[in-house]
């Protein structure tokens, strides 16, 4: 269940990948599947190449992007990666602890 976000921050997500560029969105989320993780980060870009290269620096792999029909195709980080990730992007402001 996502909760904790705003249309215009969700809007604007989407305009970045519409540019091809790597947007993040950073959102509270619980599911059981995961106990203790209190938020996910979403990780798109329209150009799939472009975000399964970036993702290859991360030790992510091609099959994790989570296709969308809409072309809002990203990874989803989680947990001591999504940490991990953010801070070597430089992304403080999203880390929610």
């Amino acid at each position: 269940m996502a909760f904790g976000i705003k249309r215009v921050d969700v809007a604007a997500w989407k305009q970045q990948i519409d540019q091809g560029q790597i947007a993040f969105l950073t959102h509270y989320w619980l599911d059981d599947r995961f106990p203790g993780c209190k938020t996910v980060t979403k990780v798109g870009c329209n150009d799939l190449e472009r975000l399964a290269e970036w993702g290859k620096k991360y030790g992510l792999k091609k099959e994790w992007i989570h296709h969308r029909k809409d072309g809002y195709s990203h990874f989803d980080l989680l947990g001591a990666r999504q940490k991990e990730i953010l801070k070597a992007e430089d992304i403080k402001e999203r880390l929610v602890e």
